[in-house]
């Protein structure tokens, strides 16, 4: 389907929860002016507004994206899921209508008995309660598009490891993943994030890919407050599926372009203070002692690239060493990392954002994410390997966040 197909579509898809929702509330509004006013102002509203977004994402390729366009964008996705809900709980009341008017109906053809009304009418509390739990994914998107999406927080765990080195127990880790800096409309609310991650004072600073949207000046406007990052042991990088997208605007045989684009997007995580590492590894030292650091470009299963290559990037590591791997999509653990004749200690993977809408509070965790990844937030084991999903430190598409925070996450290394 072309993008001019999928709009169209997309555009039918909403006025047709539109038109419904505007008919479901018409019980409840008496039928006044007033109600017909605001209700069509504010689709327009939501219609004018996506169309506006789209022409400014377009003109903003680089630079901070105006928060003007992220509100709009925020906003038309609030009321559009808050309509699919209303819809969806609407429906069910319409469902249990038809059945009933069926019912009616043929027991009336039996009888010959015509003293009800076939179908019942809706029930206006019913419809109050769909729009009170319409309401809360609402308010919640409209609270994460404001405050939520810079609401930066420090995840803490302790990984304790048998053959840890002696010299790195205590070691302390920070990840951070998924920034997307073509969606930001803020550098001081994204420093708000970095000056807490120079708070935690670790020895190694870890980011796992997407640091751009679709371009790679995306980044420009924040590398000077990466900048201000450091590590004692150093800060490394790797590719996200959405570092390539840049790439795919330049004609296929045109590699001489592509292999610049590739040097300045490199060049752009030196200037941060970032190593990008592609399929390589590298050897961190302390006391005498070492462990291996691996970096593949990304690999992820479905439509995603597929550049990771594992094996070269640990082509002579030993056996035994203890490795920490760095690999953006976490589904490159179940197919390729977990059954590797040599032994990752650690991976640690970003992708999924928790998708930045779901539940994280005590000890529940829940993201309708978890239909489409198995593992997509947090901690995983398998046997003595570990994986870590981190839920990103920016946004995408829907400029908001609610209940998955963004993360900074601190690992520290222990020798059990």
């Amino acid at each position: 389907m072309s993008g001019l197909g999928f709009l169209v579509l997309l555009l039918i898809i909403y006025l047709g929860f539109d038109i419904y929702t505007f008919y479901g509330l018409i019980g409840i509004s008496a039928d006044q002016p007033f109600f017909y006013f605001i209700y069509w102002s504010i689709s327009i509203v939501v219609l004018v507004g996506f169309y506006k977004v789209s022409k400014d994402i377009k003109r903003h390729k680089e630079g901070v994206r105006p928060l003007s366009t992220n509100l709009l964008l925020g906003f038309g996705y609030a009321v559009f899921v808050g309509k699919i809900v209303f819809s969806g709980l609407l429906l069910t009341q319409d469902l249990s209508r038809f059945i009933i008017g069926i019912f009616n109906y043929l027991f009336d053809f039996v009888s010959e008995f015509t003293g009800h009304e076939d179908f019942p009418p809706r029930h206006n509390l019913l419809t109050y309660v769909s729009v009170g739990l319409a309401a809360i994914p609402f308010l919640s998107m409209l609270y994460g598009m404001t405050l939520g999406k810079y609401e930066y927080t420090v995840d803490r765990i302790k990984l304790s490891f048998k053959d840890l080195p002696s010299a790195f127990d205590g070691f302390k880790i920070i990840q951070i993943s998924d920034i997307h800096a073509g969606s930001f409309d803020s550098i001081k609310d994204v420093r708000k994030g970095i000056d807490l991650m120079m708070q935690q004072e670790a020895d190694l600073i870890l980011f796992t890919g997407d640091l751009v949207n679709s371009n790679k000046n995306e980044i420009d406007p924040y590398i000077e407050s990466f900048s201000n990052l450091n590590a004692a042991y150093g800060m490394y990088s790797v590719m996200g599926n959405h570092d390539y997208y840049g790439l795919y605007r330049i004609p296929r045989g045109d590699h001489s372009t592509k292999s610049a684009y590739l040097d300045n997007f490199n060049k752009k995580h030196r200037k941060m203070g970032f190593t990008l590492m592609n399929n390589t590894s590298v050897l961190l030292s302390k006391g005498g002692e070492s462990i291996r650091l691996i970096g593949v470009e990304n690999w992820g299963a479905g439509p995603f690239p597929k550049k990771g290559n594992l094996t070269k990037a640990i082509d002579g590591v030993a056996q035994d060493e203890f490795s920490i791997l760095m690999s953006h999509d976490p589904t490159h653990w179940d197919h390729h990392v977990i059954d590797h004749p040599k032994k990752i200690h650690l991976t640690l993977s970003g992708h999924t954002h928790g998708m930045q809408f779901g539940i994280n509070f005590l000890g529940i965790k829940w993201s309708p994410v978890k239909y489409r990844y198995k593992r997509w937030m947090g901690l995983y084991k398998s046997s003595d390997q570990y994986l870590y999903v981190n839920r990103g430190f920016g946004f995408l598409a829907w400029p908001g966040r609610v209940g998955m925070k963004p993360e900074i996450t601190v690992i520290e290394l222990k020798k059990s």
